[in-house]
Protein backbone atom coordinates (compact mmCIF):
# COMPACT_ATOMS: atom_id res chain seq x y z
CA UNK A 1 0.00 0.00 0.00
CA UNK A 2 1.48 3.51 -0.94
CA UNK A 3 1.93 5.68 1.92
CA UNK A 4 -0.35 8.25 0.44
CA UNK A 5 -3.11 5.58 0.32
CA UNK A 6 -6.43 7.21 2.23
CA UNK A 7 -6.20 4.36 4.04
CA UNK A 8 -2.52 5.30 5.36
CA UNK A 9 -3.13 9.38 5.40
CA UNK A 10 -6.27 8.00 8.18
CA UNK A 11 -4.37 5.78 10.16
CA UNK A 12 -1.52 7.98 10.19
CA UNK A 13 -3.35 11.08 11.29
CA UNK A 14 -4.53 8.86 14.24
CA UNK A 15 -1.25 7.96 15.16
CA UNK A 16 -0.59 11.79 15.26
CA UNK A 17 -3.08 12.68 17.53
CA UNK A 18 -2.21 9.69 19.80
CA UNK A 19 1.17 10.80 20.01
CA UNK A 20 0.09 14.61 20.79
CA UNK A 21 -1.94 13.32 23.52
CA UNK A 22 0.94 11.75 24.74
CA UNK A 23 2.60 15.77 24.80
CA UNK A 24 -0.20 17.16 26.81
CA UNK A 25 -0.04 14.22 28.95
CA UNK A 26 3.45 14.39 29.68
CA UNK A 27 3.58 18.21 30.08
CA UNK A 28 0.76 17.80 32.51
CA UNK A 29 0.80 17.18 36.45
CA UNK A 30 -3.27 16.63 36.07
CA UNK A 31 -3.17 13.12 37.47
CA UNK A 32 -7.40 12.77 36.76
CA UNK A 33 -6.42 14.73 33.10
CA UNK A 34 -3.84 12.53 32.70
CA UNK A 35 -5.90 9.36 33.77
CA UNK A 36 -8.92 10.31 30.99
CA UNK A 37 -6.55 10.86 28.09
CA UNK A 38 -4.52 7.54 29.33
CA UNK A 39 -7.71 6.06 28.36
CA UNK A 40 -8.74 7.95 25.24
CA UNK A 41 -5.07 6.84 24.05
CA UNK A 42 -5.88 3.53 24.45
CA UNK A 43 -8.93 3.68 22.47
CA UNK A 44 -7.13 5.10 19.72
CA UNK A 45 -4.74 2.22 19.36
CA UNK A 46 -7.50 0.35 19.00
CA UNK A 47 -8.90 2.69 16.34
CA UNK A 48 -5.61 3.19 14.35
CA UNK A 49 -5.39 -0.93 13.80
CA UNK A 50 -9.41 -0.94 13.20
CA UNK A 51 -8.67 1.88 10.38
CA UNK A 52 -5.53 0.02 8.88
CA UNK A 53 -7.42 -3.26 8.71
CA UNK A 54 -10.34 -4.21 5.90
CA UNK A 55 -14.01 -5.46 7.66
CA UNK A 56 -13.26 -8.32 5.84
CA UNK A 57 -10.30 -9.19 7.54
CA UNK A 58 -11.75 -10.90 10.13
CA UNK A 59 -13.12 -10.77 13.96
CA UNK A 60 -9.68 -11.47 15.34
CA UNK A 61 -9.12 -7.30 14.36
CA UNK A 62 -10.16 -5.31 17.61
CA UNK A 63 -12.77 -2.69 16.59
CA UNK A 64 -13.73 0.64 17.89
CA UNK A 65 -17.45 -0.49 19.22
CA UNK A 66 -20.38 1.54 19.56
CA UNK A 67 -19.47 1.11 23.43
CA UNK A 68 -16.18 3.42 22.44
CA UNK A 69 -17.93 6.28 21.30
CA UNK A 70 -20.69 5.86 24.09
CA UNK A 71 -18.17 6.04 26.90
CA UNK A 72 -16.28 9.34 25.07
CA UNK A 73 -20.40 10.76 24.63
CA UNK A 74 -20.26 9.94 28.46
CA UNK A 75 -17.00 11.54 29.26
CA UNK A 76 -18.26 14.97 26.98
CA UNK A 77 -21.40 15.28 29.39
CA UNK A 78 -19.52 14.92 32.53
CA UNK A 79 -17.65 17.68 30.85
CA UNK A 80 -20.55 19.95 29.74
CA UNK A 81 -21.88 19.63 33.39
CA UNK A 82 -18.99 21.68 34.78
CA UNK A 83 -18.15 24.15 32.37
CA UNK A 84 -20.54 26.88 31.44
CA UNK A 85 -23.09 26.96 28.14
CA UNK A 86 -21.39 28.56 25.21
CA UNK A 87 -23.27 31.19 23.29
CA UNK A 88 -20.16 32.20 21.09
CA UNK A 89 -17.42 30.92 18.75
CA UNK A 90 -14.09 31.26 20.70
CA UNK A 91 -10.66 31.26 19.71
CA UNK A 92 -8.68 28.42 20.92
CA UNK A 93 -5.73 29.70 23.28
CA UNK A 94 -5.88 29.68 27.21
CA UNK A 95 -3.44 27.91 29.45
CA UNK A 96 -0.72 25.73 27.35
CA UNK A 97 -2.22 22.78 27.96
CA UNK A 98 -5.82 24.15 26.76
CA UNK A 99 -4.30 25.58 23.82
CA UNK A 100 -2.60 21.64 23.18
CA UNK A 101 -5.85 20.19 23.68
CA UNK A 102 -7.37 22.50 20.74
CA UNK A 103 -4.33 21.42 18.78
CA UNK A 104 -5.48 17.99 19.32
CA UNK A 105 -9.27 19.01 18.91
CA UNK A 106 -8.17 19.71 15.23
CA UNK A 107 -6.27 16.79 14.29
CA UNK A 108 -9.03 14.79 15.33
CA UNK A 109 -11.19 16.65 12.83
CA UNK A 110 -8.58 16.29 10.10
CA UNK A 111 -8.57 12.63 11.43
CA UNK A 112 -12.07 12.14 10.86
CA UNK A 113 -12.15 14.16 7.09
CA UNK A 114 -9.65 11.19 6.44
CA UNK A 115 -11.33 8.65 7.29
CA UNK A 116 -14.25 10.07 5.29
CA UNK A 117 -11.78 9.61 2.48
CA UNK A 118 -10.50 6.85 3.35
CA UNK A 119 -13.88 4.66 3.68
CA UNK A 120 -15.32 5.91 0.17
CA UNK A 121 -12.18 3.54 -1.42
CA UNK A 122 -12.54 0.80 0.54
CA UNK A 123 -14.11 -1.35 3.78
CA UNK A 124 -14.06 0.55 7.19
CA UNK A 125 -15.45 0.25 10.34
CA UNK A 126 -18.79 2.73 9.97
CA UNK A 127 -18.28 3.05 13.99
CA UNK A 128 -14.95 4.95 13.59
CA UNK A 129 -16.83 8.11 12.18
CA UNK A 130 -19.32 8.56 14.82
CA UNK A 131 -16.09 7.56 17.49
CA UNK A 132 -14.11 10.61 16.44
CA UNK A 133 -16.88 13.03 15.78
CA UNK A 134 -18.03 12.85 19.46
CA UNK A 135 -14.06 12.63 20.49
CA UNK A 136 -13.43 16.09 18.93
CA UNK A 137 -16.09 17.40 20.75
CA UNK A 138 -14.86 15.66 24.46
CA UNK A 139 -11.27 17.19 23.31
CA UNK A 140 -12.93 20.96 22.73
CA UNK A 141 -14.80 20.74 25.86
CA UNK A 142 -11.38 19.27 27.64
CA UNK A 143 -10.11 22.12 26.86
CA UNK A 144 -12.39 24.48 27.94
CA UNK A 145 -12.44 22.79 31.43
CA UNK A 146 -8.75 23.23 31.71
CA UNK A 147 -8.71 26.93 30.51
CA UNK A 148 -11.46 27.10 33.23
CA UNK A 149 -9.51 25.65 36.05
CA UNK A 150 -6.23 27.57 35.28
CA UNK A 151 -8.66 30.61 35.64
CA UNK A 152 -8.28 31.77 31.73
CA UNK A 153 -11.32 33.27 30.48
CA UNK A 154 -12.19 32.36 27.31
CA UNK A 155 -11.26 34.82 24.32
CA UNK A 156 -15.15 35.07 22.17
CA UNK A 157 -14.94 35.26 18.43
CA UNK A 158 -15.84 38.81 17.19
CA UNK A 159 -15.99 39.50 13.29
Amino acid sequence: MRKDDPRVEAYGTIDELNSLIGVIVAGSDDRALASSLKEIQRALFVAGGDAATELKAGQNVPRIQRSNTKRVEELTDELLAKVPPLNNFILPGGSPTGAMLHVARSVCRRAERRLVTASASGEMNPELLPFFNRLSSYLFNLSRLVNAQAGKKEDVWKA
